[in-house]
């Protein structure tokens, strides 16, 4: 099992912290299927989506380790639509030399009490299904359950890929 490292801080981000989300997110724009941008997002668009997310009193944190930007989770708006209001997706992105030391989970754990804090009652993962499991295998430790697939939406670096729609409850009530 993996431990967090015990100089993990986990807060609200800033828009200090843009520039580290806007380096982690385009490592994997660019070189991965994990996402299906294909264009990394640059900082100002960064900043619209910070200041889009806090509007909505969603949650976007940042995990620190000694102070520097090592990983970065938010919970948006599912779909645009009214009814969904209540719904949110989850996006959890680590620097790459930061993956396997817990601080998936760490924001993970974060995550979801903040975004039911905020209204949310069901988080909806969409994972890219890269052949790579740490995604899903994070969500299922959290609850999530597999709900659907999605056969061969995405195409990035030359493969077709599939998403898996995993799906967590966040309120004690059935539904």
């Amino acid at each position: 099992m993996t431990v967090s490292p015990p100089d993990l801080e986990i807060t609200p981000a800033t828009a200090a912290d843009l520039a580290a989300v806007a380096e982690i997110y385009a490592h994997y724009v660019t070189g991965s299927v994990v996402t299906f941008d294909e264009t990394p997002p640059d900082v100002g668009q960064w900043r619209q989506r910070l200041a889009d997310l806090t509007g909505r009193g969603l949650p976007f944190l940042v995990a620190r380790v000694d102070g520097v930007v090592a990983g970065y989770a938010y919970a948006g708006p599912y779909r645009p639509k009214p009814a969904y209001r209540h719904t949110v997706e989850d996006s959890i992105y680590l620097a790459p030399d930061r993956t396997g030391q817990g601080l998936g989970r760490a924001l993970l754990g974060a995550l979801l009490p903040a975004a039911t804090a905020a209204g949310a009652r069901q988080m909806i993962a969409v994972v890219a299904d890269s052949g790579d499991e740490a995604s899903t295998a994070l969500h299922r430790r959290f609850g999530f359950v597999e709900v659907g697939r999605l056969v061969r939406v995405g195409h990035k670096h030359g493969r077709w890929l599939d998403t898996v729609l995993m799906q967590r409850n966040l309120t004690a009530e059935p539904g």
